[in-house]
């Protein structure tokens, strides 16, 4: 570790407090410390806790970083203590509540970016004030962007050139413009904000141009999964960007930390979970799950236990509830649990599950995903074949990046973007899709061996690309260096100005 001097590159990082933002970006802000740079993350108390345990081992091993505490205003927006993060939401009020508390803290934070006088600052996407803040303290500001190249490549297009309004039906197929493959969609599948002008465009229109105006992008990407389109955004929006991903596996490399990443409790030794799936043969388990935020339709989950079994093929399976009563009273899914216990072809998991140490087991042949990026590169990283079974926003970007650009996905077949928060009770898919896919992802076929094959290339490329001398080390030694450069040549500059 070198030495604290006038050159100590210090940086702060500004996450957005849900699962599928936060947790990369805390695991970047580690990747940072770990090479050097005194680090200062700033965050609410409840979400701090969920990382807590991760800085303490960091900071054990040395390396400069820390949490910066902001309080969250839970009495003015009618919130009780501990319910700041957009995962907490359980009603469309209570999402509202929370991002108007989110809202709330731009005044504390900018007092803190002033006061603590960092060198750059790295904010989320969906912070685009941060743009103006950075500029007032004329440091740089780096946009951090939680998806994929792609799905971002695919938003521009959509939002420039508007090729689903020329289509009378919701469900006629269109081309996306200015792609290197030919990629298509139906105008249900694009995200809410852009298929329709409506009260939230105006909110992502200004991330999109906050990104525009940065010093330039952080993505948690990597150079053999999204080249193409790695050089496509760069000429597309003209400002620098470093891929340096998959960060999860820079700093997770233990199974301790990939048990408790993102999570305050501590898991057990060895839970039921973990004795099951040791009992299965290599690559025959089925792992769904749909992330952090989404809870299925009861109608929904019936469905998708029906393709399960039907299916034939081993299953653990991750079910969030609202709360202690929701689904764990389900007569069916009590019923249904005990029924795989029984016949041991299932496991179901309630409500949390340490991904990245299930998704490294040897058992897991492949995943069920919502399509969010997370899950995806943690799937990516193990050389996991994929479900697609998007659900909102970005996610039927994703789909495609999967299933029509790396041949590692099988579709299951959604067809309309849906926001998570208003999901019909209606099933989605029918037992007769799921089964149908999970049998081709899961089989014996040619065409399974080949999605196999590429999967498992991509993952060992994710843990090459992390290494000296690979290009995600590489483009994050060159931004700390980079960065490193304008803090001297602003040093420099501020003494001539003296004398």
């Amino acid at each position: 570790m070198e030495a604290q001097s006038h050159h100590q590159l210090n940086v702060l990082f500004l996450p957005y407090p849900t699962p599928g933002h936060m947790i990369p970006m805390v695991d970047t802000a580690r990747v940072f410390a770990k090479h050097g740079v005194s680090v200062t993350i700033i965050t609410t108390p409840a979400n701090a806790l969920t990382f807590q345990k991760a800085i303490d081992r960091d900071l054990s091993c040395g390396y400069r970083i820390r949490t910066q505490v902001v309080p969250f205003p839970s009495a003015q927006v009618g919130l009780p203590d501990g319910l700041e993060n957009i995962k907490d939401s359980t009603t469309p009020e209570m999402l509202g509540q929370i991002s108007h508390g989110i809202s709330m803290l731009k005044d504390q934070i900018e007092l803190l970016f002033r006061d603590l006088q960092p060198d750059c600052i790295v904010t989320d996407f969906c912070y685009p004030w941060t743009v103006e803040s950075a500029q007032k303290l004329s440091i740089p500001r780096i946009c951090f962007y939680s998806s994929s190249y792609f799905s971002n490549c695919v938003s521009h297009s959509i939002r420039k050139h508007r090729p689903h309004e020329s289509f009378a039906s919701d469900t006629d197929k269109f081309i996306i413009p200015g792609l290197p493959q030919r990629i298509e969609m139906t105008p249900l599948q694009i995200a809410e904000w852009e298929r329709t002008k409506n009260e939230t465009t105006g909110y992502f229109d200004a991330m999109f141009e906050s990104e525009t105006r940065s010093y330039g992008a952080l993505y948690n990407s990597f150079h053999e999964l999204e080249n193409d389109y790695e050089q496509l955004h760069k000429s597309t929006l003209g400002i620098k960007s470093w891929n340096i991903g998959p960060v999860s596996a820079w700093v997770n490399k233990d199974d301790e930390r990939k048990a408790n990443r993102g999570q305050k409790e501590e898991l057990a030794q060895e839970p039921e979970w973990l004795k099951w799936l040791n009992s299965k043969q290599n690559e025959s388990v089925l792992y769904v799950s749909f992330g952090s935020l989404v809870w299925l339709p009861r109608a929904q989950l019936v469905e998708l236990a029906h393709g399960l079994e039907h299916s034939g093929h081993s299953f653990i399976w991750l079910i969030r509830k609202k709360d202690e009563n929701e689904n764990k009273g389900d007569r069916f899914l009590l019923e249904f649990e005990q029924k795989m216990k029984e016949i041991k072809k299932g496991y179901i998991i309630w409500n949390w599950a340490p991904q990245l140490l299930i998704l490294d087991h040897p058992a897991i042949g492949g995943i069920v995903t919502h399509c969010g990026w997370n899950s995806i590169l943690e799937s990516v990283s193990a050389g996991l074949p994929m479900i697609a079974w998007p659900v909102f926003a970005e996610q039927f970007y994703n789909e495609k990046l999967l299933v029509d650009v790396l041949k590692i996905g099988v579709p299951v077949g959604v067809k309309e973007n849906t926001f998570w928060m208003s999901l019909d009770d209606e099933a989605m898919v029918r037992r007769e899709e799921i089964a149908k896919a999970v049998v081709l992802l899961m089989g014996s076929s040619q065409e399974n061996k080949e999605m196999r094959k590429r999967a498992r290339k991509l993952g060992d490329a994710a843990k090459r690309i992390i290494e000296v001398g690979g290009h995600s080390y590489n483009n994050l030694i060159q931004l700390i260096d980079e960065l490193k450069s304008l803090k001297i040549s602003k040093a420099l500059s501020r003494s001539m100005l003296d004398k």
